[in-house]
């Protein structure tokens, strides 16, 4: 995927830094994981729900355990493979530990297939979201690894915006919601990012997702 061309947010970005600045050095330094751990995010719009969506997103509420990616033949499972290797050292420096690193890969690997989603664009768009931090929460509230939005645990399941921070839950929510968009858009990547990230028809997020993409291809 190319990048896309147009007029950025810097202006907005430097506004919402300066807003941070402004804050007190008690709230900057306060032990909360949540705070300390934000990001820039936008956020998505509350909006009525087709009933293919809603079903989706209610699944990820009660499928807790990790996926397990089943393979048609060896050689498919042998590419998927090649790609957890490769993926995952370029993943160490922010994810350390084997393990969690490769569960995190299988899941999105497989939460992206399930969605008919590219997988290096669901890794570029976390990476623009939350930089891989599992429970980075963004100013106006947006959760996780994906940056899902509060309201959409309110729309789905019992409102416990917490399990947003659940991993598989947080990147099915966000999957889902991406591919809801592209279909919204009528494959339009450039409209369906901008309104995944509440910035429609502008260039600087899906610019920024683009680049991060080509990362993990």
């Amino acid at each position: 995927m190319t990048g896309f061309t147009g007029q950025g947010t810097v202006r907005d970005r430097r506004s919402v830094l300066l807003g941070v600045l402004r804050l007190s050095p008690r709230l900057l330094l306060g032990s909360s994981l949540f705070f300390l751990e934000h990001s820039w995010a936008g956020a998505q719009i509350e909006e009525p729900l087709m009933d293919s969506v809603r079903t989706a997103l209610g699944s990820a509420i009660a499928n807790a355990a990790p996926p397990v990616p089943e393979f048609v033949d060896t050689d498919s499972r042998l590419d998927y493979l090649r790609w957890l290797g490769k993926m995952s050292e370029r993943l160490k420096q922010r994810k350390p530990d084997f393990d969690t690193r490769r569960e995190f890969l299988q899941t999105v690997w497989y939460e992206s297939k399930r969605a008919g989603l590219e997988v290096s664009l669901v890794l570029g768009l976390i990476q623009v979201e939350s930089n891989f931090r599992k429970f980075a929460v963004s100013p106006v509230g947006a959760r996780g690894y994906m940056q899902v939005m509060p309201f959409w645990s309110r729309l789905i399941g019992d409102g416990d915006a917490g399990k947003l921070f659940h991993m598989q839950t947080n990147l099915r929510f966000g999957c889902v919601i991406l591919r809801h968009y592209l279909d919204r858009e009528k494959g339009n990547l450039f409209l369906a990012l901008g309104r995944y990230n509440g910035s429609r028809g502008k260039a600087a997020y899906p610019n920024a997702v683009a680049a991060a993409q080509r990362r993990w291809k």
